[in-house]
């Protein structure tokens, strides 16, 4: 037997014994779950190094990896798990593609689209009746203003990912930052986090830097940035970079040797390689075995999603896209997601609680929520928008 099959079987055991669980009849039809992947192939952004190049089946491997450890579960159980993929190429008209399958009853899609994307597909006639699981956009507003019903995240928000920055700055007294924020959309918002992110714990950015988009960092870095960064005095530096093209140019270069964080040095993420304790090892080797790669925040944010699909109708034998919004909406839901806490849904917004990671290239840092943030409910509440700040006109569920 194989360590790939030992692990199956392992992690089979331990969910057969958790219970209660929803046996099929031996003499009952087989309980068909079909899951729909929906994702659009967008042309690579350009960036410094090629290192940075994300991989173009980043998400898809990570829900296949789901479904394949849905059905290891399954078998015993007579479920048989379907993942169907629709991914457009990036001249492709992606509503003509998604109506016909969001106008079907009652599917359950596993999306990883930009918020925009989210948008026009909640909008689609039809969807009001399906289940969506957020898996790409980290977009605060699809969590608060422009939340729906019908629509859970298992990619952690921006907010979740800034606070969990802010917890560890907070933890080691760097309160004196510095933000270098990148020139494209997307980093204005993540700087924008960031800001807010900063004030809610008391820290202060004292000084901010524009990137110039002009600068030739491959070869004058130790030029560029000091020049860049030259401060009387910071604690640490903050960088918005989101397609992480120029962040980790700034290490080792700042003007003042200080800490870099954010979009490089020490980062915060929904899952990353180096990410090995409570049974992560098993899970990077099972995905890098099918992909020949390590798996990341993507590939994990898609297995996640598809996972608790495979959780909810293991545990009610219920596989409608009503049967599963509200099993994964209930007290009973709780997800074994190889992070060290068991990972479930905020009735308030929909959004996945997980712990954050914070990490470097070789290692992981900490694992916010970190000790001292308390929260009366539980201390995964203290990463992201919690329900009495919550500006999401149409909960998904009732907050536990």
């Amino acid at each position: 037997m194989t360590p790939r099959m030992l692990t199956a079987t392992a992690l089979t055991a331990l969910t057969l014994l958790a219970a209660p669980i929803a046996r099929t009849p031996a003499w009952a039809e087989t309980l068909r779950v079909r899951i729909d992947y929906l994702a659009q192939t967008l042309p690579p952004q350009r960036v410094l190094s090629r290192l940075m190049e994300r991989p173009r089946n980043e998400g898809l491997a990570g829900a296949r990896l789901g479904i394949a450890d849905n059905a290891t579960t399954g078998g015993f159980l007579g479920h048989d798990y379907v993942l169907t993929d629709h991914v457009a190429a990036p001249e492709e008209d992606l509503a003509a593609l998604a109506a016909p399958l969001v106008a079907a009853p009652g599917r359950i899609v596993v999306l990883n689209l930009p918020a925009d994307a989210v948008d026009m597909i909640l909008a689609l006639p039809g969807a009001d009746d399906d289940l969506f699981l957020n898996a790409g956009a980290i977009d605060d507003r699809l969590r608060g203003a422009d939340c729906a019903v019908n629509l859970l995240h298992t990619a952690p928000s921006r907010r979740m990912l800034a606070d969990a920055l802010m917890q560890f700055l907070v933890l080691r007294r760097w309160d004196r930052l510095m933000l270098v924020q990148g020139p494209r959309p997307q980093d204005a918002v993540w700087a924008d986090a960031l800001r807010d992110g900063a004030a809610r714990y008391g820290l202060r950015i004292d000084h901010e830097r524009a990137w110039l988009e002009d600068a030739d960092l491959r070869r004058n870095a130790t030029q560029e940035v000091p020049v860049l960064t030259q401060a009387r005095a910071y604690d640490a530096v903050l960088v918005a970079d989101e397609d992480r093209d120029f962040g980790q140019f700034l290490e080792f270069n700042t003007w003042l040797p200080r800490p870099v964080l954010g979009s490089a040095g020490l980062r915060s993420t929904g899952f990353a390689p180096v990410l090995e304790q409570w049974g992560a090892l098993q899970l990077h080797a099972r995905f890098a075995e099918d992909t020949g790669r390590a798996m990341d925040a993507g590939d994990y944010a898609t297995w996640l999603a598809v996972r608790a699909v495979g959780e909810a109708v293991t545990r009610t034998g219920d596989s409608s896209a009503a049967g599963v919004r509200a099993y994964l909406l209930g007290d009973a839901f709780a997800l074994a997601g190889f992070k060290g806490r068991p990972q479930s849904f905020r009735g308030w917004n929909g959004q996945m609680r997980q712990p954050i990671p914070l990490v470097h290239a070789e290692a992981v840092v900490a694992m916010p929520p970190l000790a001292g943030f308390l929260h009366p409910q539980t201390e995964l509440d203290t990463l992201g928008v919690d329900a009495p700040a919550s500006e999401c006109p149409n909960p998904p569920g009732v907050a536990p």
